[in-house]
């Protein structure tokens, strides 16, 4: 896996469902991504499910850029009109642990998805000074093989369970096939991290599924996961 990571140079790109194959060293691929990390914001979030918020709040760094186009995204500028600024491997490091220092009682990976890659070569360069669980806060939208080159980095794992119908996640965030693949997203998250592990109030390790309620589609509910 180290070897994929450190070779891995963005020139098909197939970390997400779209498997769009961009070369996103010369354009951007459906996520809005080129190469570089990029991110809007990082900082104490104090309005993150109270299990991750506690006290201090979460250490959010909102990456900019989605591979869905949801119709109802709260976060709109950031993951559609890609705002943000161009970090380095070493700045995002970095930035883990000046979150840290300013108290964050985690590290809240927000919409990471399209930049694994280097998410996973930063917290190479810092695990060892980083004493917080990290978050992957996610739209559920995933490739199993992308996660599990996540194994052994992510202590909770936050995603979306959007959708059952396809017909509604096609219109409303352009994924027909949404279902099959966080469906299946999920269950490898719930494999790497199958227990809810507390420290008081506050989670350290484990999954939180969060559902999305479409107001007068009582058809879209979802269904259990066997």
């Amino acid at each position: 896996m180290t070897n994929y990571i450190m070779n891995y140079n963005f020139s098909s790109c197939t970390l997400c469902p779209k498997m769009c194959r961009t070369d996103r060293s010369k354009t951007s691929g459906f996520c809005g991504a080129n190469d570089k990390i990029k991110a809007a914001k990082a900082g104490l979030h104090l309005w993150e499910e109270p299990a991750l918020s506690g006290r201090n709040g979460s250490g959010a760094v909102f990456f900019s850029g989605c591979s869905l186009k949801c119709c109802f995204c709260q976060n709109s500028q950031i993951s559609h009109a890609n705002f943000g600024k161009e970090i380095t491997v070493q700045r995002l490091g970095d930035i883990f642990l000046e979150l840290q220092e300013q108290g964050a009682d985690n590290i809240n990976l927000v919409s990471p998805t399209h930049f694994v890659p280097y998410i996973i070569k930063a917290l190479d360069q810092v695990r060892h000074k980083l004493i917080i669980p990290i978050v992957y806060n996610s739209s559920g939208y995933e490739r199993v093989e992308t996660l599990k080159l996540l194994k052994g980095y992510i202590d909770i794992y936050l995603p979306d369970l959007k959708y059952f119908s396809s017909e509604l996640s096609g219109k409303y965030s352009h994924a027909a096939n949404y279902f099959e693949f966080a469906s299946k997203a999920i269950l490898e998250m719930h494999n790497q991290q199958p227990n809810l592990v507390w420290n008081g109030l506050l989670l350290k390790k484990g999954l939180i599924i969060r559902h999305l309620i479409l107001p007068g589609c009582r058809h879209d509910s979802i269904k259990i996961i066997n």
